[in-house]
C-alpha cells in the first residue's frame, strides 16, 4: 500500500481530531485453534493451522494450493486509528494460525533492515521476522513461508545497496532459503522460505521475481520460469468495485493455468478527506464476505489470499479447500 500524502494527513488529522472506524473486526482475534484439530467440511482430512501443509503431497506444486496470507505483515501500529495497522497477530502468531504469505516491507536504514508501513516504523526489524520464521519452521518442518519483500519508504544512511543488505540476512541461514525463479513444489521447500522479490538484483537468480508490480489493479507478470497473476487495488473509493475484482481472481485461479501463482489481496483503504487512509472502512466490509464466499465454496484451487486482520477461523475456510 502507498500513502504519499501520509505524512500531511497525519499532521492534519492530528489537528481535526481524527477516529477510527467504529466497527472493529468481524471476527475475533482467536488463535485457541492453533494447535487443535480442525476438519474440512467434507471431514476427509485432518490438520492442524500450525502444520497444514504435511496433509498436503510433496508433489503438489505451490500454484496449485490454497494459502493464506497477511498484506503489510509486520503493520501492528499505527499513530492514528485505522491509517497504518493492518494485523492483530504477531508474526510468530500469524504462522501458528495457518498463515503461508507473509508481505514483509523494508525500510533499508543504517546497512539493515526496519519494518515500515510507508513512514511509520512498525517496532519490528527483518532480523525480528527471520527469527521467528526460522523458529517456526524448526517446530514444523513440513511448512514452507512465501515471503515477499519490497523496499518501503525512503533509505538512509546505507554504504550499500538494498540487494546487498538483504543478501547479508540470507548468507546467515542459506538453507533455510529458496531463491531459485520457478514456482517450486511443496516437497522442495519444506522447512524453507520462498522469496517472491519485488525488489530489483544485480545477481539472479534471486527468489521469484515480481518487480514488475503494476500500480492498483489486476495485472499479469510472466517470467522465463514464473507466471503471476496479481489483483492489488489497494485504493477502494468503492468496496463492492473490490469485492468483484477479488471473486473474478477467485474464479479465475480455480479453472485457471495450474501453473500460474495466483495472488489475490483483499487488503485496501478507502482514501478520505485530505488523503487520510482508511484501512479498517475496507476490512470492515470485505473480510465478512471473504468467510461467506469460503463457507459456500468449499474445495477448489484459489492461489494466495493476503488479507487485512486475518484470523485463526477465516484461515482454516481458505486451508479446507485444498482437502
Amino acid at each position: 500500500m502507498k500513502h504519499p500524502q501520509l505524512l500531511m494527513a497525519l499532521a492534519i488529522c492530528g489537528l481535526f481530531g481524527c477516529k477510527k472506524d467504529a466497527a472493529d473486526n468481524t471476527l475475533p482475534v482467536n488463535t485457541g485453534a492453533d494447535n487443535h484439530q480442525l476438519a474440512n467440511s467434507n471431514a476427509t482430512v485432518a490438520f492442524s493451522l500450525n502444520n497444514w501443509m504435511g496433509s498436503i503431497a510433496n508433489e503438489r506444486n505451490l500454484a496449485a494450493i490454497s494459502i493464506p496470507g497477511t498484506h503489510d505483515s509486520g503493520a501492528r501500529f499505527e499513530p492514528i486509528g485505522g491509517t497504518a495497522k493492518c494485523q492483530d497477530l504477531t508474526i510468530a502468531q500469524q504462522l501458528d494460525a495457518g498463515i503461508r504469505f507473509l508481505d514483509i516491507r523494508c525500510r533499508h536504514i543504517g546497512d539493515a533492515f526496519a519494518i515500515h508501513h510507508g513512514s511509520i516504523y512498525q517496532n519490528l526489524n527483518f532480523n525480528d521476522v527471520v527469527t521467528a520464521c526460522y523458529a517456526f519452521l524448526n517446530a514444523n518442518p513440513t511448512e514452507t513461508i512465501i515471503m515477499c519483500v519490497k523496499e518501503e519508504y525512503d533509505p538512509t544512511n546505507n554504504t550499500r545497496s538494498f540487494e546487498q543488505t538483504f543478501d547479508s540476512y540470507t548468507a546467515q541461514q542459506p538453507g533455510k532459503w529458496y531463491l531459485s525463479s520457478s514456482i517450486p513444489n511443496l516437497g522442495d521447500v519444506r522447512g524453507k522460505i520462498v522469496l517472491l522479490r519485488r525488489f530489483g538484483a544485480s545477481s539472479t537468480p534471486k527468489g521469484i521475481e515480481a518487480t514488475n508490480w503494476a500500480d492498483n489493479t489486476t495485472f499479469t507478470i510472466n517470467n522465463s520460469n514464473s507466471t503471476l497473476r496479481v489483483q492489488d487495488q489497494y485504493q477502494v473509493p468503492d468496496n463492492n468495485t473490490k469485492w468483484t475484482n477479488i471473486t473474478h481472481l477467485l474464479s479465475e485461479a480455480k479453472t485457471g493455468n495450474a501453473a500460474t501463482l495466483y495472488i489475490n489481496f483483499t487488503s485496501g483503504y478507502k482514501p478520505l478527506i485530505f488523503g487520510i487512509p482508511s484501512i479498517t472502512t475496507v476490512s470492515n466490509a470485505i473480510n465478512p464476505q471473504v468467510n461467506s464466499y469460503f463457507t459456500s465454496n468449499t474445495q477448489g484451487r484459489y492461489g494466495i489470499l493476503p488479507m487485512d486482520f486475518a484470523t485463526s477461523g477465516r484461515n482454516n475456510l481458505i486451508i479446507s479447500t485444498n482437502f
